[in-house]
């Protein structure tokens, strides 16, 4: 399903925390949760089927 640039960005921009799973701001270096360092970007790659 094809989407809109502006809904991409709203839905794959973000840092997910590898502790809590939490998402977090693209700016962040602490995840808002559970405070850890430990974060990582959301997968963006296309899936085909």
């Amino acid at each position: 399903m094809a989407r809109f640039p502006e809904a991409e960005a709203r839905l794959l921009n973000v840092k997910i925390c590898m502790n809590c799973n939490a998402r977090n701001p693209v700016k962040a270096t602490r995840c808002r949760r559970c405070k850890s360092k430990d974060l990582r970007m959301k997968s963006s790659h296309k899936k085909v089927k």
